[in-house]
């Protein structure tokens, strides 16, 4: 993974010494809220219903044992002894007192994290698909190409004050594992017809009230140019993004209402105007990133026997949903599952998170990854060594055989935590879990992601879950809206609205009607998404509103 240069040393340390200063003014009175929210919200401080949330930058989603240790103890000395990890693969700390603040950045500093432009309308965390450099579908890794973007964008000063804020994801090129079709920028691997690595280049996509997906602009970008062609692309965001009102200020936005077209027009004009500037990228430079990434030392390993393993039913279960293939032979990818039994979606305690850094290095070169599924990866992992893996994971909740499955919930934190929620999420998580709380049920239904949001904002990203949840506020009761057929792959789709408001102690009960329906029209081997693109919604529609009918 990258190691900081000295200059990226130095520019986490003053960031957190510069923050100090600027509580101690908030304390002594020389800074008002006003004049100091902006300050916080740029160390991705946020005032929240119960106290202040820190939100931490995890960078495309790459954790060492050393770096998932040091949250383990910040959570331990300055919060509650837990984090949330988000769909951003970010971790969120939900109980800080500001007083502590300063002291967090700079222990975040002394392991190569911060928490810069977690927030404001600049552009946030890269995100990039979390198998990278294990995967063995992958054109190219896509966490050096992540990583040269966070270092060009970060305190970027033309785009600093966005009309919005702005996200980019990178997928290394085989199925998209990255969700790159609702960012405000989704870039693809490929390669061209000379096998040179280059770019497919998506513009306009994201959720919240407008969801949308995003429009192919360039079906090839030469990776040297990856720079100049995104500068391009937000400085004419920049300069016509709406900044009159916030609820059209993203670039989505800009796109559906000049057309892609158009959109690709400009960009072009722009970036042929400075395509071979300083910001063409030398190979020195890229070959300097790579070598940050180069993958471990892996050793020959003997495949196991299917019929000499473990034949203990929950680790069969455990493989057959959590272990994914790797492209070393005789090694393993491995989805930890953060979706147990009674715990609220993406939640990890400091125990968990001291345990799963001992077992990277045990297990994966000291590496983990964050998911925007909400989970963690150990992403190399010798076949041999899977069963004394999952019985560790066992001892401390983490060897859930659910990857994937329905009760692989992705929840925002919703109205318990956060001030813009309108409803809330967690319980709602909580309650399909115990009603689907049987593994070989579990295992019989296959494939289905379910995505509960507390509110428009869709930090959930339930618009794209096979069975979307989103809860809202009418008269001051709290009710859930209901979609089906979203999807992130490849074949990404927003979900249609399929039923009446329902309230939240219904929601199990329409699951339950749905997945029935699925269970009685599937066909063999088809996962749920697979059935409502072929069939539509009509049936899960029917089967709802006759269900409400009845009620």
């Amino acid at each position: 993974m990258y190691a900081y240069e000295p200059h990226d040393q130095l520019l986490v340390d003053q960031r957190a010494a510069q923050f100090e200063e600027q509580v101690e003014r908030r304390f002594e009175g020389a800074l008002n809220e006003d004049e100091f929210r902006p300050l916080r919200l740029q160390n991705g401080l946020y005032q929240e219903l119960h106290a202040y949330m820190l939100r931490i930058n995890i960078p495309y989603g790459t954790l060492s044992s050393r770096q998932l240790r040091k949250l383990a103890d910040i959570s331990r000395t300055y919060d509650k002894g837990y984090g949330h990890f988000t769909t951003r693969q970010n971790l969120q700390l939900n109980w800080l007192s500001l007083k502590d603040a300063p002291a967090i950045l700079a222990e975040l500093a002394s392991v190569e994290m911060h928490a810069i432009q977690s927030s404001g309308s600049c552009i946030r965390n890269v995100t990039a698909d979390h198998y990278a450099g294990a995967a063995p579908d992958e054109i190219d890794d896509p966490r050096i190409w992540a990583e040269i973007v966070r270092q060009w964008s970060t305190l970027h000063p033309e785009f600093a004050f966005l009309p919005r804020k702005f996200k980019i994801a990178v997928s290394g090129g085989g199925n998209d594992r990255a969700a790159i079709a609702v960012h405000d920028i989704g870039l693809k691997l490929v390669h061209d017809d000379e096998k040179q690595i280059g770019f497919e280049v998506q513009v306009g996509g994201g959720l919240g009230r407008t969801p949308m997906l995003g429009k192919v602009i360039r079906e090839f970008l030469p990776a040297e140019d990856l720079l100049s062609y995104l500068e391009a692309i937000l400085r004419v965001y920049n300069q016509l993004g709406r900044r009159d009102n916030k609820y059209k200020a993203r670039i989505k936005i800009m796109v559906h209402e000049l057309g892609a077209e158009v959109v690709r027009d400009l960009v072009e004009d722009e970036w042929l105007a400075t395509r071979d500037s300083a910001l063409k990228l030398p190979q020195d430079e890229i070959t300097r990133i790579r070598n940050n990434f180069l993958p471990p030392v892996f050793e020959d390993v003997v495949i196991p026997d299917p019929d000499h393993q473990v034949q203990e039913p929950g680790f069969i279960a455990w493989q057959h949903t959590n272990v994914h293939a790797h492209k070393q032979p005789g090694y393993n990818i491995v989805t930890v599952s953060l979706k147990a039994f009674g715990i609220a979606p993406g939640d990890a305690s400091a125990e968990q998170m001291y345990v799963l850094a001992n077992l990277a290095d045990a297990y994966s070169f000291g590496e983990i990854r964050v998911s925007h599924e909400q989970n963690l990866i150990l992403p190399h992992v010798r076949a041999d060594q899977l069963p004394a893996l999952w019985q560790s994971l066992q001892r401390v909740g983490l060897g859930t055989a659910n990857a994937g499955l329905a009760t692989d919930i992705i929840s925002c934190p919703g109205m318990d935590f956060c001030t813009l929620a309108s409803a809330r999420s967690i319980p709602v998580a909580l309650a399909i879990t115990e009603r689907l709380d049987d593994l070989e049920r579990l295992h019989n239904i296959g494939e289905l992601k379910i995505k509960i949001s507390g509110c428009v904002n869709a930090c959930a990203h339930h618009h794209i879950g096979h069975i979307g949840i989103l809860g809202l506020e009418k008269k001051g009761e709290e009710f859930y809206q209901v979609t089906v057929g979203g999807r992130a792959d490849d074949d990404a789709a927003i979900g249609e609205i399929v039923g009446p408001g329902f309230a939240g102690h219904q929601i199990p009960d329409v699951i339950e009607n749905l997945i029935a329906v699925y269970l009685d029209i599937r066909e063999a081997g088809e996962r749920f998404v697979d059935t409502v693109k072929r069939l539509g919604t009509t049936p899960f529609k029917e089967s709802l509103y006759a269900h409400s009918q009845t009620r």
